[in-house]
């Protein structure tokens, strides 16, 4: 099932500009802050929790920064906070937040060999054909014993399910999640994957147990997901979550 996920495959970079350009302008609308409580943040909180235990104090970099919603978190305990997008509608709002963004893609990252002691990047991978290569690039820019934060969208999930046999979602009245490519990869596919130089220290889960988004808007459910999530995110269920971190440590 590794990067099957059942979507039309557009692969064409003008085509997924265009329809991230168009997704920025409610991209937020669900999001931190408008609701500080809901599925997404505590998405957002997971995977921040995660770049802060390796990169207070440190220089990060956030491969597919989108608006900047988490890159303006990771710098408010970075040493020095830098991020990258294919969509310029994604970046002109992160330019509003003041960040240090440019334009760029994963599988030509536009920053020098051995730049930053952490590269992250969530929700973007799942849409780059050439996994491989795109790794390779965010090794290349890390430092010797730096590390790789890499999230995936894992087929053998609740949510993986529900995206292979529900509907596509829609990002505009205009688009749905149909029209970009996506892919479904598992932990295992993914261990095939690390860059040469590198090896798998650990894994984050997110979204384990959560078989819905809408249901963090009912308080009581939200309370027992929430805590749920936070609970299992580092034990051995992680391989069975929605988003599946691979925590890849470069070689010195």
């Amino acid at each position: 099932m590794g990067g099957n996920s059942g979507y039309r495959r557009t692969v064409d970079q003008q085509t997924i500009r265009g329809y991230y350009d168009e997704f920025s302008r409610r991209y937020e609308a669900a999001r931190r802050p408008n609701d500080p409580l809901g599925y997404h943040a505590l998405l957002d909180d997971l995977e921040i929790d995660l770049v802060r235990r390796y990169g207070v104090g440190k220089d990060v970099l956030e491969a597919g920064c989108g608006t900047g919603l988490l890159l303006e978190r990771i710098a408010e305990f970075a040493a020095r906070a830098e991020g990258f997008d294919l969509s310029p509608g994604m970046l002109e709002k992160a330019r509003e937040r003041g960040l240090s963004v440019r334009e760029g893609s994963l599988t030509e990252i536009p920053f020098p060999d051995a730049s930053f002691d952490v590269v992250c990047s969530f929700k973007v991978l799942a849409h780059v054909p050439d996994i491989r290569k795109a790794l390779t690039e965010m090794a290349r820019v890390t430092r010797p014993d730096g590390v790789v934060l890499a999230e995936f969208y894992n087929p053998y999930s609740l949510r993986g399910l529900a995206k292979r046999f529900g509907p596509a979602g829609a990002i505009s009245p205009n688009r749905k999640e149909s029209e970009v490519y996506t892919r479904f990869d598992s932990p295992a596919q993914v261990r095939r994957w690390i860059p040469p130089g590198c090896r798998l220290e650990g894994a984050r889960g997110v979204r384990i147990v959560t078989p819905a988004a809408f249901l963090y808007r009912i308080p009581p459910l939200r309370k027992f997901l929430t805590r749920a999530e936070w609970a299992l995110c580092d034990t051995p269920l992680h391989r069975f979550a929605g988003f599946w971190i691979a925590v890849l440590r470069k070689d010195q």
